[in-house]
């Protein structure tokens, strides 16, 4: 392939004075200002540090608006930037990935080398049975080495992978696999939570059953704690398509060609398949390493995340790779996989730089060992930024990661959407004051407006709809998959212009954004409307609180009431209905009257997904004794049944 672009061996002296590099600081305004004032210069720019097969015609493709491209004309390959170019630089001796597996006591390193060809191999492997350029491939994977690997055979090929957390229910595989249609499934024997194997094939024989179409092939890793039982003529072995696999070489696609399919939760219950590219997905990607994360090639750095999400795939693996770090592949969870000290085990041993993870971990750490007892037995002198993304940051659980690590803690927003952040502390172009509660200020390339529901926009301070005007910047979702009117109606009908967040919040006085709530956590008690986020913070900055959440029940004076649910440290055995007191009192001194808040119940845990979101829509669904389903990202179901017992003994739901 003819190296159209530099090599990463030693980022070259444009890298270190203009945009697209982190070496030498510079003003983030002017920065920020140039990338929406000349978008088209300012990618290019960036779009500089990745190897392109052939040069673009055009950055930015505005000919069939709404639907914006970036880089037509261009030829790429992703797994070519993430592996080869490494290698060719100098790079190939160097960890690329890091498997550390607490669950099953394993640790395993990858050179950029041996991941190249592992790679290489199981991209002859998928091509032996079919798969081609534009096929798709789902992914049922654990967090386990062979399902990265089996994500960047996808890309060396130009096939688009489909990663479906492993373990999710068998209907809830089935519809996208009608969706997507894929020609090839790669699963696993199963997937290891703290103390239990889940076998995930019969799921998997499940899920086939249940849909319309059905793949060729299915590709099984069989793991020795659960061994598959394989079907004859549709099922094989991965160890033996490996070993009988001649390598493939890296096939060019257009740099506006899908790299994968994420499926995200849809309002009317059908998942929506968010698209990605392949030109401005690399560009972006590696531009946010350097300029968000402040990371260097060589760095390690690790997203404590999962592949099945939208965090896994940009900053597990394909962001680090790009921009030539060592990633780590964690499967585990915060606390229970011994202890809450795992996560500074693997970042004392592996010499992590940067970690980012979601909030919802450091509340469970927090939970478990208020006093940060366990930090202390680590050494942490590599580890320089923790980021936090995933839900709202609140202060409480970012102030404690601060005060126990000493280091800055940087919340940051994004979505499955836009595959990178909306809002952060651009540690690579100037680090800004932190503010706690905000996730600083929209990053370049991302115009974000706060709006009414007349689309108008709102001054400083007031609470609104979060937007971000047209076009989006590269790398975030270009459409839906199949569904090009759906992604219109879905995200730009109704703020004309914008792309629609479904987030709520504000913009302060110095430009920071404030992200309260998803604007149905906005409740209308007696005309006013507040943010559940809001009082959220305040609980959680009680004493004796963990976790919390707040949501709005119906009432028939106020159309709305507050309600809160507590989940509070370990070791806290004083009387629940004086902690309730308190949190009562709290609500009213740093919101006032005009909350209304009065209510809220102790619970041992909240119900989330696996990705660590509190259901709060179905909690509500609960209290206000509606039908509700059991939402297919749920981590743990029984949790439901204890959340309708507590609100029982608070008197919900009414006509109960």
């Amino acid at each position: 392939m003819p190296v159209l672009a530099r090599t990463l061996s030693t980022p070259s002296q444009a890298t270190c004075t203009h945009h697209g590099g982190s070496m030498a600081k510079r003003d983030f305004q002017s920065v920020y200002d140039r990338s929406l004032s000349d978008p088209d210069s300012f990618w290019a720019e960036a779009a500089e540090d990745v190897h392109w097969i052939k040069h673009w015609d055009k950055v930015l493709d505005d000919s069939n608006k709404p639907f914006y491209r970036w880089f037509t004309g261009g030829k790429v390959n992703t797994c070519y930037n993430a592996l080869d170019l490494h290698i060719e630089g100098g790079r190939g001796d160097q960890a690329a990935l890091i498997y550390d597996s607490p669950v099953t006591g394993k640790i395993k390193t990858y050179s950029y080398t041996e991941l190249r060809d592992k790679v290489a191999r199981c991209a002859g492997a998928l091509a032996a049975i079919g798969v081609e350029k534009g096929d798709r491939v789902i992914i049922y994977m654990p967090m386990v080495p062979q399902a990265v690997i089996a994500m960047l055979a996808c890309a060396r090929l130009g096939a688009v992978h489909s990663v479906v957390f492993g373990g999710f229910a068998a209907n809830e595989l089935a519809v996208r696999i009608d969706d997507s249609q894929p020609k090839v499934i790669v699963s696993a024997s199963c997937g290891i939570e703290v103390n239990r194997v889940i076998p995930y094939k019969p799921l998997l024989d499940d899920a086939i059953e249940l849909a319309r179409h059905k793949p060729g092939k299915c590709v099984i890793v069989q793991r020795s704690m659960e061994r598959a039982e394989l079907k004859p003529g549709r099922d094989l072995d991965w160890k033996e398509v490996m070993d009988a696999a001649q390598p493939h070489d890296c096939v060019p696609v257009a740099a506006t060609d899908p790299l994968y399919i994420l499926y995200t939760s849809g309002t009317t219950g059908e998942p929506k398949g968010v698209v990605r590219d392949n030109g401005g997905h690399i560009v972006a990607l590696k531009w946010t390493m350097k300029n968000i994360y402040g990371v260097e090639p060589g760095d390690v750095y690790w997203a404590a995340s999962d592949v099945g999400w939208v965090v896994g795939h940009s900053y597990i693996v394909y962001a680090p790779l790009f921009n030539g770090n060592t990633t780590v592949l964690f499967e585990g969870k915060p606390v229970g996989t011994p202890d809450a000290g795992v996560f500074w085990r693997v970042i004392s041993q592996h010499r992590v730089k940067v970690m980012f993870t979601a909030p919802t971990a450091f509340r469970a750490i927090k939970k478990e060992d208020p006093e940060g007892e366990l930090i202390k037995k680590y050494d942490l002198s590599d580890f320089k930024t923790l980021f936090l993304a995933g839900e709202r940051s609140d202060p409480n659980t970012l102030q404690w990661a601060e005060h126990h690590l000493g280091v800055p803690v940087i919340d940051h927003w994004w979505q499955t959407e836009t595959g990178w952040a909306i809002c952060a502390n651009c540690l690579g172009i100037e680090q800004l004051p932190v503010k706690h509660g905000s996730p600083t200020k929209p990053v370049p390339g991302m115009d974000v407006r706060v709006v009414d529901e007349q689309n108008q926009e709102l001054k400083r301070g007031d609470i609104g709809a979060l937007v971000i005007k047209l076009p989006l910047p590269p790398g975030t979702f270009p459409t839906l998959w199949n569904a090009d009117d759906r992604f219109a109606k879905s995200y730009l009908s109704e703020f004309p212009g914008y792309y629609k967040t479904a987030d709520a919040g504000y913009m302060d006085k110095d430009g920071y954004v404030f992200v309260m709530s998803r604007t149905d956590d906005i409740i209308n008690v007696a005309g006013h409307r507040l943010s559940t986020g809001g009082m959220e913070e305040v609980l959680a900055a009680h004493p004796d609180v963990a976790e919390c959440a707040v949501i709005g029940v119906a009432d028939e004076l106020k159309g709305q009431l507050p309600l809160g649910f507590l989940v509070l440290k370990a070791g806290v055995d004083r009387d629940y209905a004086d902690i309730v007191k308190e949190v009562v009192k709290l609500v009213r001194e740093k919101i006032g009257p005009v909350a209304a808040f009065k209510t809220a119940t102790v619970v041992q845990s909240l119900p989330k997904t696996r990705s660590g979101k509190i259901l709060r829509s179905t909690m509500q669904k609960i209290a206000d004794g509606e039908e509700y389903k059991i939402p297919a990202t749920i981590d743990d179901p029984a949790v439901l049944g204890e959340i309708a017992t507590a609100l029982s003994g608070v008197g919900y739901p009414k006509d109960a």
